[in-house]
């Protein structure tokens, strides 16, 4: 009769708390001081602990795996997919019986929007969780949650959830018990008696909705107090200073991680830790919460992965994967949203100096992380150019920060773009857009450029390095929907415009009339059998020699890769002093996409309007 100490998973859990604690230590003793540290950590392995003994055995063994295989979301092969389950397939079995045609699109990795219970409408868009260990009924319930991440697991597909971690929805128990005077619960808010402290704050803070949640306070009648509420007067930020919130949110990550849900997208991290005289976003002690997180997840839970929402500028995003002895230990994943800003950008401006410069001043990812690339999410599109990247390639940056809103709401005269003006700033000028894709991209306005921008959009993010995701709709080239305001409860959030139903009746066809369907599994394809765009693989963005060329090189042991694009309606050309500095002959050169010679004239290769070619030797193939 066996020991239950002679457990393996035991004796795994065990080395893991021993390798892990020293860090928890750390980040906790940098948040807290150090009366309260020892205790918040004693109580995080407790939460750890007893999380490993409730963990499913398939699960166990998929930390073993994943322990093994720590570059399984960094190869190739991975794609990922983003969608709200509602309007993919109606609830989670729903999603379920879509598993296959997930699998045969190539997705390994499936993030649903926020599926936790949210308060009623107004919720945004499910943003406002009011209970975060149960699942909005119309979807289903954590059993058919729990179906779902298994069925998914069984076709290699990893399920990645929201979890909210700036704030909590009004309705929440804990907001409810702090209106009815509970201190403690109290305690896990930012209560002030008066205007005061709020409006030193508001002295620096920027506000997110300016349009229908000016300010970043509210009064509540119940609290008799003003709670402090960034988002909406609904949503009510968490201090995130009280060791409780810490280590209530461990336990939950960890409860839903033995549900079967591998990823947690951080929703709104950025925000978490409040600081006066700054603009509260970004804080040094956001990093050591998410540290703290991470690792008691990676010794109770090692195949969970974390990926940031942080949507901030280019100089705050890498320490969102860790920079000096943060390297590798905040999350496992990021949002590159400048290189989906860029990419908007050069397809309305045609040229690549702005976006070289900005993507050269992010440094690699620490080895062992990816960004997530992409060209759409379920989200406005904000213009976060840096002013300092703009000035140095001689560009006026609210010139052109005005340009972009223009061109993509349609008002530019010649654009061929349709899509809608989100949350005007009167005071900063500030426009951000709505849209989906191919509305964006000119397919709704008949352009007959649309399809070739909208592979070219693809291309670029699927060889830039990383974990490429694709927003619900976009393979099959869903344009706005024309209907989105007809449901109250989205009228006044246009947003909606680029989260339409997925329509099966069209898609189950296999009806594909524009080819972009065929066109992004071709990149995806070729994507697969490429070692060099493992995102460990470095990214280099190399200077343009034709302004219209966006070139990105990865250097591998089997040889280099060029990807170059296009991002003009005319002819341009990779010169040919690229091709020689990089050690790329002339003879034997191939592009992977065609699979043949590119053409070349005076020893540079010649790229169609919107065309991408990843050349590389053919001899090293």
């Amino acid at each position: 009769m066996s020991d239950e100490s002679t457990d393996p998973h035991d004796a795994a859990f065990e080395s893991r708390l021993a390798t892990w604690e020293p860090d928890l230590h750390r980040a906790v003793g940098r948040v807290h001081d150090e009366g309260a540290a020892p205790a918040v950590v004693a109580r995080l392995v407790e939460i750890a602990r007893a999380a490993h003994r409730a963990r499913p055995r398939e699960l166990r063994e998929l930390d073993e795996r994943r322990l093994r295989e720590p570059d399984w979301f960094q190869r190739p092969t991975m794609l990922g997919y983003a969608a709200y389950a509602d309007r993919f397939a109606g609830t989670l079995r729903g999603v379920a019986e879509r598993a296959p045609y997930l699998r045969d699109l190539g997705v390994g990795y499936l993030h649903l929007m926020p599926l936790l219970t949210p308060r009623p409408e107004p919720n945004d868009g499910g943003y406002a969780v009011m209970d975060y260990r149960s699942v909005r009924a119309d979807l289903g319930d954590v059993d058919d949650l729990r179906h779902l991440a298994s069925r998914l697991r069984a076709d290699g597909i990893s399920l990645c959830l929201d979890l909210v971690l700036n704030h909590v929805a009004r309705d929440h128990a804990w907001a409810v018990a702090a209106r009815a005077g509970d201190a403690e619960k109290r305690a896990w808010f930012h209560v002030h008696p008066d205007r005061e402290v709020p409006d030193a704050y508001e002295a620096t803070l920027p506000e997110v909705f300016p349009d229908f949640a000016p300010g970043s306070f509210t009064w509540d009648d119940d609290l008799d107090a003003w709670v402090w509420t960034t988002f909406n007067d609904y949503q009510w930020d968490l201090d995130w200073s009280n060791p409780a919130v810490l280590c209530e949110f461990a336990d939950i990550i960890l409860s839903l991680a033995n549900v079967g849900v591998e990823v947690f997208r951080l929703d709104a991290i950025a925000f978490i830790w409040k600081r006066l005289g700054t603009s509260c976003q970004t804080q040094p002690e956001v990093h050591e919460l998410t540290r703290a997180l991470r690792t008691v997840a990676r010794i109770a839970a090692p195949a969970v992965a974390f990926k940031a929402e942080a949507i901030v500028g280019p100089a705050d995003l890498p320490a969102y994967l860790g920079v000096g002895e943060h390297a590798g230990r905040v999350s496992d994943l990021a949002y590159h949203n400048s290189l989906m800003v860029q990419v908007w950008s050069m397809l309305a401006s045609g040229e690549t100096r702005l976006a070289t410069r900005a993507l050269q001043q992010l440094p690699q990812p620490p080895a062992k992380t990816a960004w997530i690339t992409y060209v759409r999410c379920h989200d406005d599109i904000g213009w976060a150019i840096a002013d300092e990247d703009a000035q140095a390639v001689g560009v006026d940056p609210a010139a052109h920060r005005r340009f972009l809103s223009d061109w993509y709401s349609g008002t530019f005269p010649g654009s061929w773009a349709r899509g809608l003006v989100f949350q005007q700033n009167e005071a900063t000028g500030d426009r951000r857009i709505s849209g989906s894709l191919a509305s964006l991209a000119g397919l709704e306005a008949g352009d007959p450029m649309a399809v070739p921008r909208i592979l070219l959009a693809h291309a670029v993010v699927l060889s830039y390095g990383g974990l490429p995701v694709l927003w619900m709709g976009d393979e099959v080239g869903l344009l706005n929907d024309p209907g989105w305001a007809d449901d109250p409860a989205h009228a006044a959030d246009n947003r909606w415009v680029h989260r339409p139903v997925m329509p099966w009746a069209e898609v189950d066809t296999g009806a594909d009339p524009h080819g972009i369907t065929a066109g992004l599994r071709h990149l995806l394809d070729v994507r697969r059998g490429l070692p060099q765009l493992h995102a460990a693989v470095p990214t280099e963005v190399w200077d343009p020699r034709d302004p219209r060329v966006l070139l990105v090189v990865r250097r591998h042991h089997d040889g280099p890769l060029l990807a170059a694009h296009n991002v003009s309606a005319e002819e341009a050309w990779v010169a040919a002093d690229v091709l020689q500095w990089l050690g790329l002959p002339v003879d034997g050169l191939r592009d992977a996409l065609t699979g043949r010679a590119p053409e070349v004239r005076d020893g540079a290769v010649r790229l169609a309007p919107y065309a991408s070619a990843w050349l590389h030797d053919a001899g090293g193939a």
